[in-house]
C-alpha cells in the first residue's frame, strides 16, 4: 500500500534549523487508500515476486544523505537512531508501489518496487531487517533505504515485491514484527531462525505450523500464557498467534487496574492485565484483545489516542 514519502534533507542543512525547511520535496500525498478503492497492482512486466530473493545483509557505511539527527514531517519530529542494533518493533506494515517507482529514495537511490527494500522513519540508512507477517507467519529480509511511512500508526513501508511475498497486497496492510539484522554479528541460533516462514503458498496446516514457529521464537515457552491478575478475565484463545493492543505498562499494579477499569467502563471488551516478571523488573501490562485484523487494531488505537493514550502499540505475547 502506498504511504506518504518525503526525501530526507541534504546533509548540509544546519542542524539548528528545522529539518522541514530543508526537505528537498514536500511529503507526497497518499497514505492508506480508502477501502472503497481497488488495490493498486504492479505492471505485468515485473518479475514474479516469489522468484525475487530476499535482501542479503552486508556491512555498509552509513549513508551521507537520509540520516540527519532529526527531521520534522506533518508537525512531528523524528530522531534518527544511532544504530539499528537490537531494534525490534511490532505494528502495522503498509506498502508503496507504482506511484513511487524510480523516484529517488532518501539515500539517493531510485526506488525499485520490484526489489526487496523498505522505508522506515527512524532506523539509520541503510539497514537490514527481517519482517514477519504475524497473521500468516511469512517472513522476508529487506534493506531499508528510504524514510516513511508518515500515515497513521504504520511502522514500515515495504516494496511491492516484499509485500507480495508476505501476502499483504490484497489487504494493503498487515500486522508485523520488524527485527533488525546486524550483518557483522554471528549467525542467529537455529531456534530464532524458526521465525522465518517460507514465502510460498502454504496450506492451512503449513500456515499453522509457521505461526507456531513464530510464537515459539518470539515468546519464551515459560511466558507463552499470560499471567492474569485476580479479577481480570484472560483473553479468549485465538485461531492464530494472538495479537493485542497494549494500552499501558505500570510498575504499580493499582495503576494498571485503574486503567483497565476505566477502559471497561468506556466500553472496551476483553481488557485484562498481564503480570510480567523477570529478574530485572516486574511490570503490569494493560492489554485489549485479541484483535483479529488491522482495521480493528486501527479503531482501538484511534479511540485510545482520542482518550489521551498516545503510546498504545501492538503486542504479541
Amino acid at each position: 500500500m502506498k504511504a506518504s514519502r518525503v526525501l530526507a534533507a541534504p546533509v548540509g542543512c544546519a542542524v539548528a534549523l528545522s529539518l522541514s525547511a530543508c526537505l528537498s520535496a514536500p511529503p507526497k500525498p497518499s497514505g492508506p487508500r480508502p477501502d472503497s478503492l481497488p488495490p493498486i497492482t504492479a505492471p505485468v512486466q515485473g518479475p514474479v515476486p516469489d522468484a525475487v530473493p530476499d535482501a542479503v545483509p552486508r556491512v555498509e557505511a552509513r549513508a551521507r544523505s537520509g540520516n540527519p539527527p532529526f527531521y520534522d514531517v506533518f508537525g512531528k519530529r523524528y530522531f534518527v537512531m544511532a544504530s539499528s542494533s537490537g531494534y525490534v518493533e511490532r505494528g502495522v506494515a503498509s506498502w508503496y508501489g507504482p506511484g513511487f517507482h524510480k523516484v529517488q529514495t532518501s539515500i539517493g537511490e531510485p526506488y525499485d518496487m520490484y526489489g526487496m527494500t523498505a522505508a522506515h522513519k527512524t532506523l539509520p540508512l541503510p539497514a537490514y531487517v527481517r519482517v514477519t507477517n504475524l497473521q500468516n507467519g511469512r517472513s522476508v529480509v529487506v534493506r531499508v533505504n528510504d524514510r516513511g511511512p508518515f500515515v497513521g500508526n504504520r511502522i514500515i513501508d515495504l516494496s511491492y515485491t516484499a509485500a507480495a511475498k508476505l501476502d499483504m497486497l490484497r489487504n494493503g496492510t498487515a500486522m508485523v514484527e520488524v527485527r533488525s539484522i546486524d550483518p557483522g554479528a554471528p549467525p542467529q541460533p537455529a531456534a530464532v531462525q524458526l521465525a522465518s516462514a517460507p514465502a510460498v503458498p502454504a496450506s492451512p496446516s503449513t500456515a499453522t505450523a509457521a505461526l507456531a514457529a513464530v510464537a515459539a521464537a518470539v515468546v519464551p515457552a515459560a511466558q507463552a500464557e499470560p499471567r492474569v491478575i485476580a479479577g481480570s478475565a484472560p483473553p479468549a484463545a485465538a485461531a492464530t498467534v494472538p495479537l493485542f493492543v497494549q494500552a499501558g505498562a505500570f510498575s504499580d499494579p493499582a495503576n494498571a487496574q485503574r486503567l483497565a477499569e476505566k477502559l471497561r467502563a468506556e466500553g472496551y471488551g476483553n481488557v485484562f492485565v498481564r503480570d510480567d516478571r523477570n529478574a530485572a523488573r516486574r511490570l503490569y501490562r494493560v492489554r485489549i484483545g485479541p484483535v483479529p485484523d488491522v482495521a480493528q487494531f486501527d479503531r482501538i488505537v484511534a479511540a485510545l489516542e482520542h482518550a489521551g493514550i498516545n503510546d498504545a502499540h501492538l503486542a504479541l505475547d
